[in-house]
């Protein structure tokens, strides 16, 4: 069973945030038996700062976009993709979005189920509601489905204000292959490391809950990393490590006391998103403080897996009020719980039972076949697959 994906870059973490969710999710659907074709823009920087991970479970395409060409390589991307069972378009490529959007179910839906993967449902949410004449908005019934790692009842309800079919929720999760305790590096060690690139949605966040904190605990260490902040003015405990590579993720992690989560203010709004640092952290095993949200207690629970934390104050609080051993208890119940619910593998099996769903929708089943689609020939031999059109029911999952 073959996917083609569309997305921002699996093979480069460079000003791209999606990057682990990506490795994660087609590592594991990939040991299902899934093959698999990710497409990637030569887009900002990202194929000069390619991650020295491995990543062999995917066949790696490198386009050109439309500005590059005239479309001609994207174009090219399309004609492979149809050859595909299952087409998925990630949000936020950066590049011809909403030339993808529009065209991958226009092209490919009778040879293939399409989805929309969205990486940040709140941004796309909030564009399609500015414009109805957006590329997905008008298209978005046009999918079998939109899986998102995060955005709960509102991005539910917000893509099917749109006409979705089916929406299926993709969090983010844990590979403990990939995020695992080191030995702390000395050169990193502090109390506290925040590692986020700068973006107006989290910019005053970061200078409330990290910023503020360090300069109210000049007793205290603290160390950020990520692109951006070069030029952001911060007290003398704050040191800046700038771009951290995913491969030394598990290094900085474990090299902190503790390590602080924020999400963008769009995210924590709508709730119920996860972030990749949050399953990173928990795999080093490291205890964190998290900023607060709805659904975030269905995840991990608070003060026994995780510390939340809500002001510049609540951190220093928690910095000082959590002494060697007790950081050590909740890191590991961290891990502990990481390892038990959110693993990738699990995720690749729920995004499994989304495609299993929506070919059995298309045959008009009901409800899931109990047959994993990559184990299949061919998902279109379900008989009735040909009754299949646009007047299908909506699911919502």
């Amino acid at each position: 069973m073959k996917i083609f994906a569309f997305g921002s870059s699996i093979v480069s973490s460079y000003w791209n945030g999606a990057a682990t969710y990506y490795r994660g999710c087609y590592k594991y659907l990939r040991r299902l038996g899934y093959e698999i074709t990710f497409a990637e823009p030569d887009a900002y920087g990202r194929q000069q700062h390619r991650d020295s991970d491995d990543f062999n479970f995917v066949k790696s395409l490198v386009y050109k976009p439309r500005e590059a060409d005239g479309g001609a390589d994207l174009d090219r991307m399309l004609h492979l993709a149809r050859e595909a069972d299952i087409v998925v378009k990630h949000s936020g490529i950066g590049c011809d979005d909403r030339e993808l959007e529009r065209r991958v179910p226009a092209e490919c839906s009778n040879a293939a189920m399409t989805f929309i993967w969205d990486v940040d449902s709140p941004a796309t949410i909030h564009r399609m509601r500015a414009d109805r004449t957006d590329a997905l908005a008008l298209a978005c019934a046009g999918y079998d489905a939109i899986l998102s790692y995060g955005g709960g009842p509102q991005a539910r309800d917000g893509f099917r204000e749109f006409g979705a079919r089916a929406y299926y929720s993709m969090y983010n999760g844990l590979d403990p292959e990939t995020h695992f305790p080191v030995d702390p590096d000395p050169s990193l060690s502090c109390d506290l490391c925040f590692l986020g690139n700068r973006l107006p949605d989290r910019e005053a966040r970061v200078d409330e809950l990290f910023l503020r904190a360090a300069a109210l605990a000049p007793d205290q260490s603290f160390l950020l990393g990520g692109e951006g902040w070069m030029d952001k003015p911060m007290p003398p405990n704050v040191r800046y490590v700038g771009h951290v590579p995913t491969a030394e993720h598990n290094r900085m992690n474990c090299s902190a006391g503790m390590v602080l989560n924020i999400n963008r203010a769009s995210m924590a709004d709508f709730g119920f998103s996860p972030p990749t640092r949050v399953f990173e952290v928990s795999g080093a095993g490291t205890a964190m403080l998290c900023d607060d949200w709805p659904g975030m207690a269905d995840c991990f629970e608070p003060e026994l897996e995780i510390v939340v934390v809500r002001t510049a104050q609540d951190v220093v609080a928690a910095l000082r009020a959590n002494d060697a051993a007790a950081r050590q208890r909740i890191g590991a119940a961290f891990r502990a719980r990481g390892l038990h619910d959110h693993t990738y593998a699990q995720r690749a099996a729920q995004a499994d039972y989304a495609f299993r769903d929506c070919a059995a929708r298309r045959a008009g089943a009901i409800g899931p076949q109990t047959q994993s689609l990559a184990t299949m020939a061919d998902w279109r031999e379900v008989p009735g697959f040909e009754k299949y059109g646009l007047q299908l029911q909506e699911a919502f999952a």
